[in-house]
């Protein structure tokens, strides 16, 4: 079946329209609400588990009571090897495309103040943890020649034919976290924490397709509105508390509020070339969902410690309304999307000064099962349903191995991260000016192309330690 479009008139300037802006809607997900930042070698082996335990100044990232557990002061730093690989899949075709990063992604440290013996309270710890990872993210989908667009005028004659060449999402960027917080060991019993989170993310994002005409001609066009580039900055606070049941049994909660981020974004709009092309700024405010976490931590001995975290969004992420487009997007986000879910576990067996760990953690899918009028191989299209559209639910493994030189240490990590979504593109109304647009043309669809990812990170990280 050939989908129509139509030649490039006036564009009236707006909003664009969100509930069709696939790049926000995972961004929104994966970078805004992002629940997976990295911290140390020993969080990131444990897969972020530390909930009940503590002791590590990541901690900061679950539960801030975690670091009222330390009885010496400490600062680290870890180096991040990253990779990331998409495997893309559309009509019977694969495309890969890996992206390497290293940097220095986490520092940090613990300052430990032992008090008067004759008081309950026995540490007041204060901490600082800074956490930076690559967001970088390309998927390009191939082409398929099944899929052809007629371009008409306005009598409606065919003036053109473009068939489908392929796709491409394509984000550069990083996202930070700095967490200052501090907490209380009251008689080795009671650990109570408090931190400040101070987050922040640049975003540059592309969403491109191309297309070939009937002269054989391949042109790349550019989804309105993009590319954007956003920079943005946000706020939160956790409270959090751990109680020892026994010598053996430790439970730990923390709360963590909202980030409420103020986003400065630039995007391109397009016209037609007697009317010009324009750059224009907008700024916008996001609330993230409040985040509970409960856990619980065993301690066999000195040697072998087990911990188990769940989190649970309980609300959801909301945009402050400014027009249509924020009305759009929270209306999409509350009827589809999920309250963040997430299960952690990880261990640590000793030897000596020698160190052994492992965790597993596993995320729900961001959004329930919708179904949209997707363009199926030979060209037609069909109302599908999806299970992981935008998003996928995520698995994480961790291993790790350390060794304690007293006052030094230095630990090992590696983390493979799975994920598979399905990605729609293409679809674009003229005339909510929402289509894919090249010096001459206008791509106009009612139905998505759905390709298929497959996402795997490969990431290592080494930290070096002092204890003074």
């Amino acid at each position: 079946m050939v989908k129509k479009s139509l030649l490039v008139l006036s564009i009236s300037v707006a909003y664009f329209a969100n509930a069709q802006d696939v790049s926000t809607i995972r961004n929104t997900v994966e970078v805004y609400s992002n629940s997976s930042l990295n911290g140390s070698s020993k969080y990131n082996s444990m897969a972020g588990s530390m909930g009940a335990l503590g002791g590590d100044v990541s901690v900061l990232n679950s539960n801030p009571a975690g670091i009222a557990v330390s009885i010496a002061s400490e600062f680290s730093g870890t180096l991040f090897i990253e990779s990331n690989t998409n495997k893309t899949s559309y009509g019977g075709s694969t495309l890969d495309y890996k992206v390497n990063k290293t940097n220095l992604g986490n520092t940090g440290g613990i300052a430990a103040f032992q008090l008067d013996s004759t008081s309950p309270w026995k540490f007041v710890n204060v901490a600082v943890n800074y956490s930076n990872q690559s967001i970088e993210d390309y998927s390009e989908t191939p082409g398929n020649s099944n899929i052809v667009y007629d371009i008409e005028d306005n009598t409606g004659a065919v003036i053109d034919n473009l068939s489908f060449a392929g796709h491409a999402y394509n984000r550069y960027g990083n996202l930070s976290k700095m967490s200052v917080g501090f907490g209380g060991n009251y008689d080795n019993r009671i650990y109570v924490g408090a931190g400040l989170n101070f987050h922040s993310a640049a975003v540059d994002q592309y969403d491109t397709a191309a297309f070939t005409d009937k002269t054989n001609i391949t042109d790349v066009y550019n989804k309105q509105y993009t590319p954007f580039s956003e920079t943005s900055n946000g706020f939160s606070a956790t409270l959090g508390i751990i109680g020892k049941i026994n010598h053996q049994l430790r439970v730990g909660a923390s709360l963590e509020s909202p980030t409420w981020w103020n986003i400065e974004r630039i995007y391109s709009e397009y016209a037609n070339s007697a009317s010009g092309d324009g750059t224009y700024s907008e700024s916008r405010n996001l609330s993230t969902p409040l985040k509970a976490t409960v856990s619980a931590a065993f301690v066999a001995n000195k040697n072998f410690a087990i911990n188990v975290d769940y989190s649970l969004g309980l609300t959801k992420a909301k945009y402050t309304v400014e027009g249509p487009a924020e009305t759009d997007l929270n209306q999409l986000i509350s009827n589809n999307a999920k309250n963040l879910s997430e299960i952690k576990v990880g261990a640590e067996y000793r030897i000596s000064d020698f160190r052994l760990r492992g965790g597993y953690a596993f995320a729900s899918n961001p959004f329930n099962s919708m179904q949209i009028s997707s363009v199926q191989d030979n060209g037609g299209a069909a109302n599908t349903t999806y299970n992981n559209l935008f998003g996928g639910k995520r698995n994480t493994i961790g291993a790790g191995i350390g060794y304690d030189f007293k006052s030094f240490y230095i630990d090992a990590a590696y983390q493979n991260i799975t994920s598979e979504y399905s990605s729609p593109f293409i679809q674009g109304s003229f005339a909510k000016n929402t289509g894919y647009f090249s010096d001459q043309y206008v791509i106009n669809s009612d139905s998505s192309i759905v390709s298929k990812v497959k996402n795997k990170k490969d990431n290592f990280f080494i930290t070096l330690g002092w204890k003074f």
